[in-house]
């Protein structure tokens, strides 16, 4: 016979397993039950629960205390890595910012406004633009290691799968990209860290156009960066496609906006996507005419997109992408606030 205990005891070894062996031993046991025992949405009882014990670990335990430990047992599990959605949302508050300045530097380049330049909006242009600011170098220390909690929310998106991606290969490629965004904006960080110690070594010229010569000088370099190129395009697409299906709306899906502002805010954040899929886009177009021309000054990143754009659209055109990109970070914003992240 199996001795009784308090469920206190049951409370020193809660865990995420506990639940499991609770219900094998329940199951075993109500065999001889004229009803059976299942478990809804995690496998909770039938409402003709008859066992009045639970076995487990060898302990028996009072049916009625364990059940109150249920909700304890769940949220454990919620708080186990309660520290994820914090990353997330710095990360995304940081990432906001970026594409809020970017945006509006575009749409200053624009129409001429405060001596701003399409040369502006690219990594270096962002980071000087927020380093002249009053307290610059604090703003510039708090967005670094915004960006770094961005990077390191993505890699446990990544590693640990929290989105149940899974292991097949279409969860393989969604979680790479989890793991590239991250990297991305951990070369942001990586370059703010340098001009903010003033040990950055850069010359001013264009790292996409160093990197594309670079790739061009190895064996079959245009065909290297031609595939970069297509691999650009499609992540534009993808951005596009995502907004104009308005896939982005389960990111706050659920959840309740405050107002009506916040709720247009959501809306907007299909023009958001298509910008910045508009934006990759002139970027992979202007890294394939490189790998065509076998030039890598062609290529270029943000700075040189905004130049094509001014330059063969308007500056009416330029501007409205301008402001999209600020909708995508005010997007960002939304989502750190409203989103609920998953933890594992």
């Amino acid at each position: 016979m199996y001795p009784l205990r308090p469920a206190s005891v049951l409370q020193l070894t809660v865990d995420r397993q506990w639940l499991m062996p609770v219900a094998i031993a329940v199951q075993v046991c109500d065999t001889t039950m004229p009803h059976s025992t299942t478990f809804a949405g995690h496998k909770s009882l039938h409402k003709n629960f008859y066992l009045k014990f639970y076995c487990y670990r060898g302990l028996l335990f009072e049916r009625d205390d364990v059940l109150k430990l249920i909700p304890l047992t769940l949220s454990t599990q919620e708080t186990s890595r309660k520290w994820v959605p914090i990353l997330a949302r710095i990360g995304l508050t940081a990432k906001g910012i970026i594409y809020c300045v970017m945006g509006a530097v575009a749409f200053m380049a624009a129409f001429k406004i405060g001596g701003q330049s399409e040369n502006n909006t690219n990594k270096k242009g962002i980071i000087s633009l927020i380093q002249h600011q009053f307290a610059g170098h604090l703003l510039l220390a708090l967005l670094i290691a915004g960006l770094i909690c961005y990077c390191l929310w993505r890699a446990v998106q990544c590693f640990t799968d929290t989105e149940s991606k899974g292991t097949k290969t279409k969860g393989i490629v969604v979680r790479s990209r989890y793991l590239l965004s991250g990297l991305v904006y951990l070369s942001f960080a990586v370059a703010a860290i340098k001009i903010l110690l003033h040990s950055s070594n850069d010359d001013g010229g264009d790292t996409n156009q160093k990197f594309i010569h670079e790739l061009l000088s190895k064996p079959f370099g245009q065909y290297l960066v031609g595939l970069a190129a297509a691999i650009i395009a499609g992540i534009g697409i993808y951005q596009m496609v995502y907004g104009l299906a308005g896939k982005y709306k389960k990111h706050v899906s659920g959840l309740h906006l405050h107002s009506s502002a916040t709720a247009y805010l959501a809306k907007a954040g299909t023009i958001g996507y298509v910008a910045r899929g508009i934006v990759w886009l002139i970027i992979s177009w202007l890294m394939l005419k490189a790998a065509i021309y076998s030039n890598s000054k062609a290529a270029g990143d943000t700075n040189e997109a905004f130049s094509f754009l001014h330059a063969s659209y308007g500056s009416v055109f330029t501007g409205i992408l301008g402001l999209g990109l600020v909708l995508y970070g005010a997007f960002s914003f939304l989502r750190a606030r409203f989103e609920h992240f998953k933890t594992a």
